[in-house]
């Protein structure tokens, strides 16, 4: 293992406060099962914004967030194995608890207390991050720092909500509401398993004309008044396969479960502390019809990912907007909550 290379830069988010202030930290080494990566890019998520205006939580007074990150593997911890200083590669955001009945059972991708990467344990806007060696994978050298950080949850969240969790076929339709960050490469990911329509909605007229760029067969002001009929006539008849709600909004979740047909599935991937409602509960028995909520994506799909993107089956070169300076984290976030120049995704590059 390297010599710990002693104090690092590190955005740290006080909770009690809400204050985040970048600083110099004590470089973390990692222990047994870990690997310690010098942090190339991470990008900035709403879910980053919504820790730091606190309508999501911390359970650490003070926190390192950022949980979309790649870079280069910089020590291993005792017992790792494979994985060797120099390697390049993206990291999952996330770790079982290793505490639960589930995981005490060897049954880890079925933990109860799943562990989120910059929220329940330092993240990665810092020059260094510690994570168990589980959570890597190997990224090719033609596979830019900055794409490869995005797949571990702008992308992967998207893409394991439409193939896993929806079960997202080829011809079927797909209504997408929210074209942003997530919803951008829902489009692309929805066209790439063969679905047909795609839908998409979303109240900013950039982001309809974004989401046409991208790949959807056509889009809509969610905010007409008989958008249910025009969904029904773009898809003969049938209403959606599926719907997802990629804001985080009852409004928008209740909204897209009325434009699905029998057997349809309304898929809740943006995450939202309201009350749910969705109206007449019979018509979800008597369509057969499936209400379904996700979070973010397991090893696998990010794996997955990385394949896809380096053999060019899917494209996310133009979902890096801009990138920043460690230092300029926070105004990165005030841009992403304020959508200065509508941005897919914002990139920290410590």
């Amino acid at each position: 293992m390297a010599a710990t290379p002693g104090v690092m830069r590190a955005a740290r988010f006080d909770t009690a406060s809400k204050s985040l202030t970048v600083q110099d930290v004590p470089v973390p080494t990692p222990g047994p099962g870990e690997v310690r990566v010098r942090v190339k890019a991470c990008g900035i998520c709403l879910s980053d914004a919504h820790l730091l205006d606190g309508s999501l939580q911390s359970p650490l007074p003070v926190v390192t967030p950022g949980h979309e990150s790649s870079g280069v593997v910089d020590a291993v911890g005792p017992g790792v194995p494979a994985w060797q200083p120099g390697q390049r590669v993206a990291m999952a955001g996330g770790k079982p608890c290793m505490r639960c009945h589930k995981c005490a059972n060897g049954r880890l991708p079925e933990c109860l207390d799943f562990q989120i990467m910059g929220f329940h344990y330092d993240g990665a806007w810092a020059e260094y991050v510690v994570v168990p060696y589980f959570a890597l994978s190997a990224i090719p050298d033609h596979l830019p720092f900055e794409q490869a950080a995005i797949l571990a949850d702008a992308v992967a969240t998207p893409y394991a909500g439409l193939v896993d969790r929806a079960d997202l076929r080829p011809a079927q339709s797909v209504g997408l509401w929210g074209i942003g960050g997530l919803g951008v490469h829902a489009v692309q990911i929805a066209r790439m398993v063969g679905a047909a329509p795609i839908l998409a909605f979303d109240t900013n007229e950039a982001a309809r004309a974004r989401a046409l760029e991208f790949g959807a067969d056509a889009v809509f002001d969610p905010r007409v008044p008989d958008l249910r009929k025009q969904v029904f006539q773009r898809t003969g008849g049938l209403g959606l396969d599926v719907a997802v709600d990629l804001v985080g909004a009852n409004a928008v979740l209740a909204q897209a479960a009325t434009c699905i047909g029998r057997f349809g599935r309304v898929v809740m991937v943006g995450l939202s502390p309201e009350p749910m409602h969705l109206g007449p509960g019979v018509m979800f028995g008597v369509q057969s019809q499936s209400m379904l909520g996700h979070l973010g994506y397991d090893k696998k799909h990010l794996d997955q990912l990385v394949t896809l993107v380096g053999t060019k089956r899917l494209d996310v070169s133009r979902s890096v907007s801009a990138t920043m300076p460690l230092e300029d984290v926070a105004r990165g976030v005030e841009r992403l909550v304020k959508k200065e120049g509508n941005p897919i995704r914002l990139v920290v590059t410590p």
